[in-house]
């Protein structure tokens, strides 16, 4: 038995049908392009945005340590002034002190703590040396 190919008439109907879902596939191919395009700008523009805060960061880092660094060099130097006000006022109390053993005559007392008073200026110069 041999079958013959018999070409087959497609009706009018169906041909317009296949033609409107072809143009419905394409339809829907460029919309899903035209999507597709539009995600890959927003993604440019999303990874360029978090290279800005990145490097916003790393920026914001640097003058944090630079500012860290600063402070802990004015502390440093409030404590050396501490320390200095500590020692001018020890002093101040010494010199009055010698001022009142002086008014009061009695020398015993101002060598004693003139002596003392040279030694306090000698230690807080070789202190303030260092």
């Amino acid at each position: 038995m041999e079958t013959k190919h018999v070409a087959r008439r497609h009706s009018i109907g169906s041909l317009q049908r296949r033609r409107k879902c072809k143009l419905k596939r394409k339809n829907s191919e460029k919309k899903l392009s035209r999507s597709i395009e539009k995600i890959r700008a927003d993604m440019v523009e999303i990874s360029e945005g978090q290279k800005r805060i990145r490097q916003g960061q790393t920026e914001v880092r640097e003058k944090f340590e630079k500012i860290s660094v600063e402070a802990a060099k004015l502390k440093e130097e409030t404590n050396q002034i501490c320390k200095q006000s500590a020692a001018n006022q020890n002093k101040l109390d010494l010199m009055f002190q010698i001022v009142k053993a002086r008014a009061e005559k009695d020398s015993a007392k101002d060598a004693f703590l003139t002596q003392k008073l040279r030694s306090v200026i000698y230690s807080c110069s070789f202190n303030f040396m260092l």
